[in-house]
This record gives C-alpha cells, structure tokens and sequence, in this order.
C-alpha cells in the first residue's frame, strides 16, 4: 500500500535533517514525503533540496508565508498535494524508527483512525543523535539513549516492547485513543470527508478536535502507541498561549456535544478559491 506522509516544519531544518534520515530507511519503500511547512525561511528549502539529493526520497515542499501559527492551513494544502489512499501525518522533530511507515501500512483498516504517540527527548539527548546513529537505528535503543542523557522511566518501555507485548500494551494501556498530529493517520476519504483541519484553530488540540469530527463521522481510534515508534526531539514552545489553548478545548467539547462532522473552515474553501500552496 502506498502512503502519502504528512510532515508539518517551521523553522527546524536541523532537526528535519535528521527526520528524513529517518525516513530513507524505512522497511516500507512504497510513500512519498510531503513537507507542510508553516512559512519557514530559506534554510529549510535547502535543507530539503539537499536531503531530496542526498536520500532520493520523492519529496514534495509545501509552504505557505509565515503569518502566525497556520499549521492547519498548511495540512489541508498538504493533504491536497498528496496522491496515496492513505495517510499518516507526523511532525518535522519526530525521527520514525525503521518500522514506523510498515506498521501504519499493516495495521489500517477501513473504518479506522490510528493512533499513536512519541517518546520525548531531552536536548542533550535530540542533540547528540547523528546521521549514523539515525541509519543504524541505536539512536531507538534503550542502552544508547541513557548513555547519552535519557533518564529512566516507565515510559521506556515503549522503546523495548517486542511485537507481542506491543499489541497487548496497545489493548490494555489507559491512555484515552485520540488522533495525534505527531503520529496518526488516517484515509484519505474520511479526511475530505471531515474537510480536513480547521483552520480558525491555532496551536492546541487542533488535531484532537480533527479525531473528535472523525469520531462522529463513525471513524473508530485505534492504538499504535507501543509499535509505530517516534522519538521527539526537544524544542521551546514560545508559541503556546493559554488562553488559545483553553479556547481550542472548548471548541472541540462543543464539536463533541452537537456530533459536528465537517468543518466549515477546511479543505473545501481552497477547491473552491484556488488557494495556492507553494510547491517545490
């Protein structure tokens, strides 16, 4: 099956580098890379230009100009530009272990929603992480990780869980099954069907309200938190506001309580203005 992976960015072209090592080997070959990026400056392009060379990954570059947190515009432009079925959206600091994209492939179903998560990094640690580390795939083992900052906790045990103790983990943990921007993905059909991410959303919950609509629409969540693997690499978060993210919370309770299903603020305005998306 092949996929369309939706990867958002802004401003982040070192640790996009080191993403698109990720993604140059994966055990899963058949997907093309989109980058929905939310107005970054020219380093980001060259860094993209220079991993499309330097991988032969097929990536496309979407941008739009940098007008505040637009991340959900940049998505629909994204999901317009994608030629797969199905979709997996990520963001531009989670590197995929080697087996992210063919557990996606595997565990889609019609009717369906995955759901997954990432194990964040300290600095120290996103900074240490190096090309060869990526390619060989130690950067995902346990041992190296302490080795070079991270501490140890419970939550580790999403770096070590093997095929049979990540299906049991992914039944059994409490954690709610909500869509994540970071690691989900979803048909394409259900996305045109919801109209995509609403864009009146800034940073916050965006992409649990898009899960919620999803929901309603008869989409069902599904967990992939113990075997689709990301790591996140540390970065400041200057952007979050509190009163937008309370705003965002209260929207989508509402979107939940009346069972909305579409947006009125998604894909289907720029079909019908022609809203371009940079693309390179």
């Amino acid at each position: 099956m092949k996929l369309s992976v939706i990867i958002s960015t802004y401003n982040s072209p070192e640790w996009l580098e080191k993403v698109l090592w990720g993604y140059s080997v994966q055990t899963h070959k058949d997907f093309e890379l989109i980058i929905a990026d939310d107005g970054s400056t020219g380093e980001t392009r060259q860094c993209i230009n220079r991993m499309r060379e330097a991988t032969g990954l097929p990536i496309k570059h979407v941008w739009q100009e940098d007008d505040g947190f637009r991340k959900c515009r940049i998505l629909n432009l994204a999901v317009l530009k994608s030629e797969s079925e199905y979709l997996v959206f990520t963001d531009g600091d989670c590197i995929p272990r080697r087996d992210f994209l063919e557990v996606h492939a595997s565990e889609a179903e019609p009717g369906r929603y995955l759901s997954g998560g990432y194990h964040k990094l300290p600095m120290a640690t996103s900074k240490a992480i190096a090309h060869d580390d990526i390619i060989s795939g130690r950067c995902f083992e346990l041992p190296w990780l302490k080795a070079h900052g991270l501490k140890s906790t419970y939550k580790n045990s999403k770096l070590t869980a093997n095929h049979w103790q990540a299906r049991l983990f992914n039944a059994l943990t409490p954690t709610r099954c909500r869509f994540k921007g970071s690691n989900g993905s979803v048909w394409k059909k259900d996305v045109l069907a919801v109209n995509g991410f609403d864009e009146t959303m800034a940073y916050g919950g965006e992409d649990r309200e898009f899960g919620v609509r999803l929901v309603n629409l008869g989409i069902k969540p599904k967990h992939v938190r113990y075997n689709a693997i990301v790591i996140h690499l540390d970065h400041a978060r200057g952007y979050v506001e509190p009163n937008i993210v309370e705003a965002n919370k209260q929207h989508r309770i509402n979107v939940d309580k009346e069972g909305i299903i579409r947006t009125e603020h998604g894909i289907e305005q720029h079909l019908q203005s022609q809203v371009p998306g940079a693309l390179n």
